[in-house]
């Protein structure tokens, strides 16, 4: 899914991406539980650049994450998935993978130049196409209701939009391998240090290989 939003026309069939990670050792059944082993992945299927983020997604990387889903690139995120595809907090044991591809800001103003309001929706502003804008103030962190992530589960048909400290705080929480998993009788791939080391405030920034920023 990321590497369709990074190029369109280029489609990498998923059956490809699972080989791949087979022959390098990254996973035995279809699991990933290393976002570092995520990013050399998408290097080497996806021909992109790759920024792998730790120490969550608060602090000085929420300015990192934004300006990333600003300018149009995707991010990909462990969590932990509710029943409804939403983030929620069960120490990694239903750890799972979201794909993030833009981002909605509650601000109190909208820069005046490069944006159009929503001919639908009164008081949505989308950037306009190929026009140079400002980024609107960003939202103070902690500030309720304020920024919502445009995210997608592999599992589900459609984006939702999650909020952006209900994300921080699943993908904060991942330490735990699930008991349900230790105990099928299957073989999976966990680094060094486990689920926690492999995942837990981590996320990877996925850029065109051709992009400067």
């Amino acid at each position: 899914m990321a590497g369709t939003l990074l190029s369109p026309t280029s489609g990498i069939p998923l059956e490809r991406l699972v080989q791949v990670a087979k022959e390098r050792g990254y996973t035995a059944q279809g699991e990933m539980f290393s976002v570092a082993d995520m990013g050399r992945l998408a290097q080497e299927t996806l021909s992109c650049q790759t920024e792998l983020l730790c120490g969550g997604l608060g602090g000085p990387n929420r300015d990192l994450v934004l300006q990333h889903l600003i300018t149009g690139y995707p991010l990909l995120i462990p969590y932990d998935e509710d029943f409804n595809h939403e983030p929620c907090q069960k120490k990694g044991h239903k750890a799972h993978w979201a794909v993030c591809a833009g981002v909605l800001l509650g601000v109190q103003s909208v820069p005046s130049l490069g944006y159009t309001e929503d001919p639908e929706l009164p008081g949505l502003f989308h950037p306009e196409p190929g026009v140079p804008c400002r980024p609107p103030s960003m939202p103070e962190e902690g500030f309720p209701g304020a920024v919502f992530l445009l995210s997608k589960q592999g599992k589900s048909w459609h984006y939702q939009l999650w909020d952006y400290d209900q994300v921080r705080d699943s993908n904060l929480q991942l330490t735990d391998f699930s008991p349900s998993r230790a105990t099928d009788g299957l073989v999976y791939v966990v680094p060094t240090g486990g689920v926690q080391a492999g995942l837990c405030g981590q996320a990877l920034l996925l850029r065109p290989r051709e992009s400067s920023n």
